[in-house]
């Protein structure tokens, strides 16, 4: 089995997946992060298939950057601006080559929280 990532987002202020929110996710070599893909979540908060999948996944340092601002708005939540939360990255490595890594989101306007999920 080879590795791979996935990710997914729950609005918590909502109780609900947060659907139709942008990610992207980028390497990190140095000084000059390299975007690797974007997507978008489905109504289940998750993408369509892994972030990374099998045959693109290499150990090193990641990025996901995850558009919270943009998903604030269009579901009602922005407030103020400017937002609180707008951009939200985490960053993160993966050492092990056969592992499935999962990085979920938990956001709310004012908070966000996350781990390695499995």
């Amino acid at each position: 089995m080879a590795g791979y990532l996935t990710t997914h987002v729950l609005d918590t202020a909502r109780g609900c997946p947060a659907a139709g929110l942008k990610i992207a996710l980028y390497s990190i070599d140095g000084d000059a992060p390299a975007l690797l893909v974007e997507m978008v979540t489905n109504d289940d908060g998750r993408t369509d298939s892994p972030i990374l999948p099998q045959g693109s996944f290499a150990t090193g340092s990641y990025e996901l950057v995850f558009f919270a601002g943009d998903y604030l708005r269009a579901s009602g939540q922005g407030g103020d601006e400017p937002l609180f939360l707008d951009q939200v990255p985490i960053r993160f490595g993966m050492s092990d080559a056969e592992a499935h890594y999962h990085v979920p989101l938990l956001l709310s306007p004012y908070g966000y929280s996350t781990y390695r999920g499995s």
